[in-house]
């Protein structure tokens, strides 16, 4: 690059032999003198060494030289001034190229280094190159720093060290040098040219965007140093970082052309610094809304409180987070934080826990145990003032003041500084918990969060949590789970993979190996698809754990063509205020349709769906179970189905609705029918036929109705007649009132085919 020629700009001074009048011995300045008619300069037209030049007596302690002509200088540009000098009497002077720098509006620029390093003369006779390159940047080779504010600059030479000396001096030469350190071709700048130091404290934000503004469309490279960045500072082209930067966490970086990982990695000289500062930017800047880590290992030794990164508490347009793979370092940062309090409950505030004791030292976020606490209740916020905690979830064992102990767990990536966050997107990261933490907690509120093709490994305590309601209409697809208790009997267990409180969650095609519990629902309309939940162990008569447990009793849920192996589905209402049934919808509005249960190595009161009321009353109103496979390996299981009874039974005068049909059974005793179809063969005459459904109703439920009988060939008499009356139904008879009575005129036998309901129409 030569800007002489492509921009057309005269760079070279006057010669000597143009008139001394050109020359000034000051510093170039309009008025000042000039070294025409001086007693001691004279032009000599001829010289052995030299064309033409000017002979110079030193008369002052420096002795200056330079040319009234304005040099154009511009940022970004490299000059290179050179003469020849040679002593020929008198006392032997230093030399060095030297200048006045001065700004658009004339003045001088202070800041601009305007002398060259001192060439000690040595001898008579003999030509010395004096030579100096002035630019913006302060870089190897540059010998006069200028930076960006210079706009032209009067060029020429200082005489230092004794008086009385005579030199002659060579016309300069002045060269646009820029393409020794960049080109216009390679299609980049460099924030050095702009005035970047690199020193790690000069504050070179406004070099950084000089150069940016310069660029229009080239890219620009940050040189080897450490740059101190004190602002904001956006990128609008390409920028490759050679060297690092600092900046002050409030401040961004955003690199608007390659906001990746690499770049940001680079940047700061960290994987996880730039990954943190991606992520600042990623929930400030429009631009973007992907932040791609590029298949790179971020190692994290503490948790991440992204909320606190960004500067937000509110967020909701889609952002995603994809293709890396996250992975924690041994530190105390993730213990778990443990707290123990008394509180009080009443069930009218059903989310509210009051009178606290120690409230401070409880964080929000943690998790609840206690008496009659259900599972997966978090504290979603507290108020120190007056000792309340707001719960994600209510209590279900009525009023009381109680211990209860709070344990918060320490989160890879935490969003729960987030008041509100939706649309955030995770897709392709990998979480290596390595057993030291869990993976994501949600933010407070929120809505279609999204994790996507995402594994998460062994994490210690929960894979994602949502401790308020930004699960609402969370979508977890194609996610492997794999859980740091693989080693522990299913009994032992304490991790969870998800756990959600709103409704509309999506759960599909993902797969848990050997969690406590696969998934916490709380919600409605809850979907679980194609998921291969896996939760044995090597016990020979071993305990099983509900892979999902649904706590709102009424939930809309549908389960299709799932894997539920060694686990069970658990209904139950452990997140009701007021756990006896009143007026409100009790256990259904399940489908449950073409998955396959297996198990091995259980104990034969295994089921794989468990009914769990916290109170009497509740009866089940709609369950649809269809086209499913049941195979128990390695021991009979007396039914897939059962209430569990350790707080309540189920009212099975009160069924309604539900349809047991078309399912395979292997290794089961009872085949769970509703409708159950039957067939009756009566030996001898009787006028009374009682026909027992042998425990197959669901839940063991009660001959509540008879929907058809239809006789087999003749019902005859004792003489062996064909008779023709219709008998009639007597139901609920028998122990557990499982039995229903045929009432004939007279005594009969014969064979009938019935079909018995345990429930009525809804």
């Amino acid at each position: 690059m030569n800007k002489a020629i492509t921009q057309g700009l005269v760079l070279m001074p006057p010669p000597f032999s143009a008139g001394l009048n050109l020359w000034s011995r000051f510093d170039g300045l309009s008025g000042q003198g000039s070294y025409q008619a001086q007693p001691n300069a004279a032009y000599v037209p001829a010289d052995q060494d030299f064309e033409g030049c000017l002979e110079l007596q030193k008369t002052t302690s420096v002795q200056k030289l330079r040319c009234f002509q304005s040099i154009p200088y511009l940022p970004g540009m490299y000059l290179r001034v050179t003469t020849r000098v040679k002593a020929i009497s008198g006392a032997l002077p230093s030399v060095r190229i030297a200048g006045w720098a001065g700004d658009s509006s004339g003045s001088n620029v202070a800041s601009a280094d305007q002398q060259g390093d001192l060439v000690q003369l040595t001898a008579y006779g003999t030509p010395v190159t004096i030579s100096a390159i002035i630019g913006s940047g302060n870089r190897m080779g540059v010998d006069m720093t200028w930076g960006t504010t210079p706009a032209f600059g009067h060029f020429g030479l200082d005489l230092a060290g004794p008086t009385g000396g005579v030199v002659r001096i060579d016309d300069f030469i002045i060269e646009d040098v820029t393409n020794i350190f960049h080109d216009e071709m390679f299609n980049w700048v460099d924030v050095r040219d702009y005035g970047a130091v690199g020193d790690g404290i000069t504050d070179d934000t406004a070099a950084f965007a000089a150069a940016d503004t310069a660029a229009n469309g080239r890219t620009v490279v940050v040189s080897p140093g450490s740059y101190y960045i004190g602002s904001h500072l956006t990128f609008d082209n390409p920028v490759k970082f050679e060297g690092a930067i600092t900046m002050p966490d409030t401040m961004r970086l955003a690199c608007t052309r390659n906001y990746d990982l690499d770049t940001y990695a680079a940047a700061f000289g960290s994987e996880l610094t730039g990954f943190k500062k991606a992520l600042q930017v990623l929930f400030y800047f429009t631009d973007h809304n992907t932040l791609d880590l590029g298949g790179r290992r971020v190692e994290l030794s503490a948790p991440i409180d992204i909320a606190a990164i960004a500067g937000l508490n509110s967020f909701s347009q889609r952002r995603v987070i994809s293709n890396g793979n996250l992975v924690t370092l041994a530190s105390t940062a993730w213990n778990s934080d443990t707290a123990t309090a008394v509180g009080t409950y009443n069930p009218s505030a059903p989310y509210d826990l009051t009178g606290v004791t120690n409230i401070g030292t409880i964080p929000v976020g943690s998790l609840i145990s206690g008496t009659a606490v259900g599972r997966e209740v978090y504290v979603r916020s507290k108020d120190t003032a007056t000792n309340t905690l707001t719960l994600s979830q209510p209590l279900w064992g009525g009023s009381g003041t109680r211990s209860y102990t709070f344990k918060r767990f320490k989160y890879m990536l935490d969003f729960s500084g987030f008041d509100t966050l939706s649309r955030l997107e995770m897709h392709n990261i990998e979480f290596g918990c390595n057993s030291l933490a869990s993976a994501v907690i949600l933010a407070d509120k929120g809505a279609v969060n999204v994790f996507n093709d995402c594994a998460f490994n062994q994490p210690k305590d929960r894979a994602i949590t949502s401790k308020g309601t930004a699960c609402q209409d969370l979508h977890v697809d194609r996610c492997l789970f794999y859980s740091s208790e693989e080693g522990l009997l299913a009994q032992d267990r304490f991790s969870v993979a998800i756990n959600a409180n709103a409704n509309d969650v999506k759960l599909r095609n993902n797969r848990a190996s050997r969690f406590a519990h696969f998934a916490v629902i709380a919600g409605q309309n809850t979907m679980f698809i194609g998921n291969h939940l896996f939760s044995g162990d090597g016990a020979d008569v071993g305990v099983r754990k509900a892979g999902v447990v649904i706590t709102y009793p009424n939930s809309k849920t549908y389960f299709t063509g799932n894997y539920i192996d060694n686990c069970f589905i658990e209904l139950s209402n452990e997140h009701d205020a007021f756990p006896d049934f009143s007026s409100e919808y009790t256990f259904g509005a399940i489908t449950i349709t073409g998955n396959i249960f297996i198990c091995q190595h259980c104990a034969p009161w295994f089921s794989w769906i468990v009914v769990t009321p916290r109170g009497p009353g509740h009866s089940i109103n709609g369950l649809n179970v269809t086209s499913n496979v049941f195979s128990a390996r390695q021991g009979n299981l007396d039914r897939v189905e059962s209430v569990d009874t350790s707080y309540a039974t189920l009212a099975l005068t009160s069924f309604k609705n539900i349809n047991f049909s078309d399912n395979t059974y292997n290794g089961t005793v009872a085949r769970t029918i509703s409708p159950l179809f039957m067939e009756y063969n009566q030996a001898t005459e009787a006028s009374t036929w009682t026909i027992d459904t042998g425990g197959d109703l669901p839940f063991g439920g009660r001959a509540r109705n008879l929907v058809s009988i239809v006789a087999e060939g003749a019902i005859t008499n004792s003489a062996g007649a064909a008779q023709y009356n219709m008998p009639y139904c007597e139901v609920e008879k028998g122990t557990g009132a499982k039995s229903i009575n045929l009432r004939w005129p007279s005594a009969v036998k014969g064979k009938v085919h019935v079909t018995v309901r345990c429930d009525n129409p809804a």
